[in-house]
């Protein structure tokens, strides 16, 4: 079992910036993914970023240039800077954990929500 716990969330104005954080803790595997997803009010639950203990990353188009994904591997923490916050990034930031080794098998966070007022 996984435990991802997520911080970071809150209210902000658009433009400003925000940092999320998301710490695993349990049956961590020395090569996994950790990424962070996002749904807002009827809509589907879709990717932001993702990176591997290898440090490659993955950006969802809406998000490049704006959104940062890093990760602490001593601490199993993935954090994500996000800078020029539109409205259209309001919604709840969940953070996912996989690994080749459980291949199928996915551990979401509870959810921060991130509101950008403008």
């Amino acid at each position: 079992q996984v435990q991802l716990v997520e911080s970071g969330g809150g209210l902000v104005q658009a433009g400003g910036s925000l940092r999320l954080s998301c710490a695993a803790s349990g049956s961590i595997f020395s090569s996994n993914t950790m990424g962070w997803y996002r749904q807002a009010p009827g809509k589907e639950r879709e990717l932001v970023a993702t990176i591997t203990t290898g440090w490659s990353t993955n950006y969802a188009d809406s998000v490049k240039g704006r959104f940062t994904i890093s990760r602490d591997n001593a601490k199993n923490t993935v954090y994500l800077q996000m800078s020029s916050l539109k409205s259209e990034d309001t919604a709840v930031y969940y953070c996912r954990y996989s690994s080749m080794y459980i291949p199928g098998r996915f551990y979401w966070g509870q959810g921060t929500q991130v509101t950008v007022s403008s």
